[in-house]
């Protein structure tokens, strides 16, 4: 019976937040179109420039683009969930953490579904989904049912990972209200360094790439494990097998931490 009420209560949370987002239907469409565009941009500088150059250490355009379309299909699917999360910052400054406290549910699935960002959603994920129909069938891969459910797999780690990340941060909050250079530096300045194989940069990016921020998981071995590039022979193997493996341990990892840190959160007298 609980567990049919907490679906049924998540279902209300995401109509309401459904109807909030899209009230003016026209502005709606604007602005997820702007997000599309903006985030399009550079991929097409991207673009053009292979076009001059024909590869990126091995990589030809159409093996970019399936790189990158990985790296928006998750965070647009990241962002129905998490937006709580990505704005917790500001919910705890101005008092609003406070009247999740007071209500009836568990804090975290308050924050999951009290909001999510659907203009960054659907512009993010749908760019996604354009680059993986540009791209999937001109990398090589036979879509089997082997390659599907692995996708799907993939999918869902990279989502579980950069998810922890959001968590990880948002529980900074509960100790330093202001934490958007962390937020800046940990999760919006690694994830512009996913959009490349990671293989380009330097043995100390690579190692936070894969040890500190994990977004190679997300994007770059899901995508060597379909399209086995020669740079992936410089690490382990497995690799391309972890990324469901990495998402729920670093998930696990960061809701003990806000469990823990919760206890401790004081409110900020706004």
């Amino acid at each position: 019976m609980m567990k049919n009420d907490t679906m049924h209560l998540a279902g209300v949370y995401t109509k309401y937040v459904m109807k909030s987002w899209f009230q003016y239907k026209v502005d709606a469409v604007l602005r997820s179109l702007a997000v599309f565009l903006r985030e399009a941009t550079g991929i097409f500088v991207i673009y053009f420039t292979l076009l001059e150059f024909d590869s990126l250490n091995g990589w030809n355009i159409y093996e970019m683009l399936f790189l990158f379309s990985l790296l928006f299909v998750t965070y647009g699917i990241l962002i129905l969930f998490f937006t709580g999360l990505r704005d917790f910052g500001h919910t705890v400054r101005t008092g609003g953490f406070d009247r999740f406290i007071l209500r009836p549910r568990g804090l975290l699935f308050q924050l999951i579904f009290c909001n999510a960002d659907w203009f960054a959603a659907i512009g993010h994920g749908g760019l996604g989904i354009v680059l993986f129909i540009i791209s999937a069938g001109k990398v090589g891969v036979q879509w089997d049912v082997v390659t599907i459910l692995y996708y799907i797999f993939a999918i869902i780690g990279g989502v579980l990972i950069q998810g922890a990340i959001f968590l990880f941060l948002a529980t900074l909050n509960i100790y330093l209200l202001e934490t958007g250079s962390i937020k800046e530096l940990f999760y919006f300045n690694a994830r512009e360094f996913a959009g490349y194989p990671i293989s380009i940069f330097s043995k100390g990016i690579q190692a936070v790439m894969i040890y500190v921020v994990p977004f190679a998981f997300v994007n770059y071995f899901p995508a060597q494990y379909l399209l086995r590039k020669p740079d992936m022979e410089q690490y382990p193997e497995i690799f391309m097998y972890l990324t469901p493996v990495v998402g729920v341990v670093m998930y696990l990892l960061a809701y003990g931490f806000w469990r823990f840190s919760v206890k401790y959160y004081k409110s900020s007298g706004n």
